[in-house]
């Protein structure tokens, strides 16, 4: 499972992953019940390697947040994104210290640690992986 092919299709629960392309859709694959569904053009979608969380220094790339996320787990699943928000907020600070709290909501946090426990369900190891940059692309 590449990192690079994680999305999130608003509207729709869970995560999934880009299985391949159409001219007018793209064919994604739930990670949770591996059922296959049609995303148009229409519909809002997000590559997790494009987003970022907002810190007081500069934005990290979300993987680097679940790197930390699986350090600090020592590669279990995290809390539940369903704990009070005094418990996500707590969590989140310890994995990311100098996050923007003003900018970062509790339902950012939440969102965050979902997918991370979604990942780790489905066998997504982050001590071995790597961002794709823009050298690794070009190779």
């Amino acid at each position: 499972m590449e990192f690079s092919k994680i999305i999130s299709v608003t509207g729709k629960p869970g995560l999934y992953q880009v299985v391949s392309q159409s001219k007018n859709a793209i064919i994604v694959e739930s990670l949770t019940d591996k059922k296959r569904l049609a995303v148009n053009a229409t519909q809002n979608v997000s590559l997790l390697e494009n987003i970022a969380i907002y810190t007081y220094e500069e934005d990290l790339p979300l993987l680097d947040v679940f790197k930390a996320m699986y350090a600090k787990t020592e590669g279990k699943e995290a809390i539940s994104h369903k704990e009070s928000s005094k418990k996500l907020e707590t969590f989140f600070a310890e994995v990311l210290p100098n996050y923007d709290d003003e900018r970062v909501y509790t339902s950012n946090i939440k969102k965050v640690v979902q997918w991370y426990n979604l990942l780790v369900k489905s066998g997504m190891d982050f001590s071995k992986t790597e961002e794709t940059t823009e050298e690794t692309k070009a190779e």
